[in-house]
């Protein structure tokens, strides 16, 4: 330390030279000198501190970029700390396009100063930006820094080395001396390094789910922080093991400028071993809400093998009821759920397909046009609202839409053309149309973008029309 600190108290020396113009009028010759600042790389050069860094962005193919007009923030790690990242690995041997993205790792195209990440952090004072090594989905790696403590550190592993150190200004940029190297974070490494999820890795490793997010994905996972899981009480009983899983996306990464409203697959699984639905809900102001009930806080935490965003909430398996409730399109058959057999909000029925020991079902769900047109057709008039039928009609109405099982779109195959409903009847079935015949002998329409909507006690079809008893 002691040769670090006299090397940054002579460092100021350095950072300028000078250049001389001559000027000159009819008889007198006039010497202006000017101070040049030095850009980032011979700013590290005339530090005998960070020659293992020159010699790694040497070795990298890195210098050019580094001069180039920035403006670059480079979080330059000491000799000491090369030496303890490479472990006695000559830097010859290590394959350069890997060091090229550990180096870029480094580098942020800003200038970013300490001050600056302050007044970047939130209320915690962790905040993130992005590097320039390369992540998942062609996006740039996200680094965590925070500056809740004496001096910035970043993804938990690398401090500023004092506050003489940082802020190092150069011609295209600045420099942030910092005391360890910084690899490159997968998804797992990102909820590592931010204490705001010890609750999700402990829960990760107990599950013995770390490994499968180290995997090669790519991976989206949507992160609930430690408030989200202490004030999680588990009502339904389900495993820990599929509540972690029904957060991450098997496809991906889904980035937030990505998402929109409509319905996605995650790693949870039914009893049958198929794969849970997700809905998300973007609001007009970019908002983005999981199964209603859990809102995405921060976005686009990118890594090598996925992407973050940070829920406030614990995402519990979806029922089948949960899917009506929060889709705004299917409202109509949220009121008539609720005027069913008795005409008030408290209906055993729906506590049927919220029930997950109940079931499974296959639901035949009419969107709200549908129920608008059966009003019409009920009356032509327009003087008819939901609310204006005999509970009784509208509770048969809605046995047409219920079938035992849970009869994903491919298995419809094996119903041999009818499909019996709980109201007792049989609806005909044509498989190549994805077309239902019910007892007024009128085609429903199931929407193939809308099947599959897969919940833990059952699977939801959104169909175009009201399916009608037999009168």
């Amino acid at each position: 330390m002691k040769i670090i600190s006299k090397t940054f108290k002579i460092l100021p020396l350095l950072l300028f030279v000078f250049a001389f113009q001559a000027c000159s009028n009819d008889d007198d010759n006039n010497t202006i000198i000017q101070p040049q600042q030095l850009d980032i790389v011979d700013t590290a050069i005339a530090t005998p501190e960070l020659s293992s860094l020159v010699a790694a962005v040497q070795a990298a193919g890195l210098e050019d970029v580094l001069r180039g007009n920035g403006p670059f923030t480079v979080l330059a790690p000491t000799n000491d700390a090369f030496d303890a990242f490479l472990n006695g690995t000559p830097l010859s041997q290590v394959d350069p396009a890997v060091l090229q993205q550990i180096l870029l790792n480094h580098v942020i195209s800003a200038d970013v100063s300490a001050a600056d990440l302050v007044s970047l952090s939130g209320a915690d004072g962790k905040g993130y930006t992005k590097t320039n090594a390369n992540g998942a989905g062609g996006e740039n790696i996200s680094i965590l820094f925070d500056t809740s403590g004496a001096l910035p550190r970043f993804n938990n592993t690398a401090s500023v080395v004092s506050a003489s150190f940082a802020d190092i200004t150069a011609s295209n940029g600045r420099v942030h001396v910092i005391d360890a190297v910084l690899g490159l974070p997968d998804i797992v490494d990102h909820a590592l390094n931010n204490d705001n999820f010890t609750s999700l890795t402990g829960a990760l490793t107990s599950e013995g789910l770390v490994t499968t997010l180290q995997g090669t994905g790519p991976f989206t996972v949507f992160a609930p922080t430690n408030d989200a899981f202490a004030a999680f009480t588990n009502p339904n009983g389900n495993t820990l093991s599929n509540i972690l899983l029904n957060h991450v996306l098997p496809t991906g990464p889904a980035f937030a400028e990505t998402l929109s409203t409509g319905y996605l697959t995650t790693d949870a699984t039914n009893a049958d071993a198929d794969n849970l639905s997700m809905y998300v809900s973007v609001g007009e102001d970019g908002s983005v809400m999981i199964n209603g009930s859990s809102m995405v806080i921060v976005t686009d935490i990118v890594g090598t093998n996925g992407v973050v965003h940070v829920v406030n909430n614990v995402i519990d398996l979806p029922t089948i009821a949960t899917f009506a409730t929060t889709n705004d399109a299917l409202s109509n058959l949220v009121a008539a759920l609720q005027l069913a057999d008795t005409g008030t909000p408290t209906v055993p029925w729906i506590n049927t397909v919220s029930d997950t020991s109940a079931g499974p079902f296959t639901v035949f769900t009419p969107t709200n046009a549908a129920f608008e047109a059966l009003l019409l057709e009920l009356d032509p008039s327009g003087n008819t609202a939901l609310g204006d039928i005999d509970p009784a009609t509208v509770d048969a109405v809605l046995l047409m839409h219920v079938a035992n099982g849970n009869v994903r779109a491919e298995d419809l195959p094996m119903l041999m053309g009818s499909v019996p409903v709980l109201s007792g009847e049989t609806l005909d079935l044509d498989v190549n149309t994805l077309t239902l015949t019910d007892g007024l002998m009128r085609d429903i329409g199931i929407i193939a973008e809308l099947t599959n909507i897969q919940a833990v006690n059952g699977v939801v079809h959104v169909v175009d029309t009201v399916i009608r008893p037999t009168p």
